[in-house]
């Protein structure tokens, strides 16, 4: 056989093996997202909440802002902070609903109440702004103070903003 034959034949089995790698890989993570959605119907929060962030990112998966609200609604309504937070965003940028500021200060509170740092830093934003609440600055202000407690870097920022005013 030929150099250039034998050449040839190594490359045509090197890409059937990254085809066959490939396909393996796709069926494997297609396998993870399904079980990621059992977990999720058994009621398990975190599965959703983790599941919402693959579609919300479209890590993995097809973009979806629609389902990624659905998920982050079951993680929130199952207690889990960062899916009530996350849904709060959702609600506070119109992405996969319509834009409501009042429910998205419902949800960062929901997460605040619960010790997340990010719900609280955005509860703070909210007030600061008087976007769905009436302006109230040392609210604000408490509120970055606490998600900063919580180890919120933009919390933390947006506290020592305040402070030098």
């Amino acid at each position: 056989m030929s150099l250039c034959a034998t050449a040839c034949r190594i490359t045509l089995m090197a890409s059937m093996m990254f085809l066959v790698l490939a396909f393996t890989a796709q069926d494997a993570h297609a396998q993870k997202i399904q079980d990621l959605q059992k977990q999720c119907d058994r009621g398990n929060a975190l599965w959703c909440f983790n599941l919402g962030l693959m579609y919300d990112n479209g890590d993995g998966v097809r973009q979806d802002k629609f389902k990624a609200v659905e998920l982050y609604t079951k993680a929130c309504d199952l207690g889990n902070a960062p899916g009530c937070s996350n849904l709060g965003l959702m609600y506070d940028n119109g992405e996969g609903v319509r834009q409501d500021k009042f429910r998205a200060v419902e949800l960062y509170t929901k997460a605040c109440d619960v010790g997340n740092a990010r719900g609280c830093s955005n509860l703070g934003v909210m007030y600061y702004k008087g976007e769905g609440v009436r302006q109230n600055t040392s609210r604000a202000k408490e509120l970055f103070g606490k998600a900063c407690d919580l180890r919120d870097e933009k919390g933390c920022e947006y506290f020592a903003r305040l402070n030098r005013k």
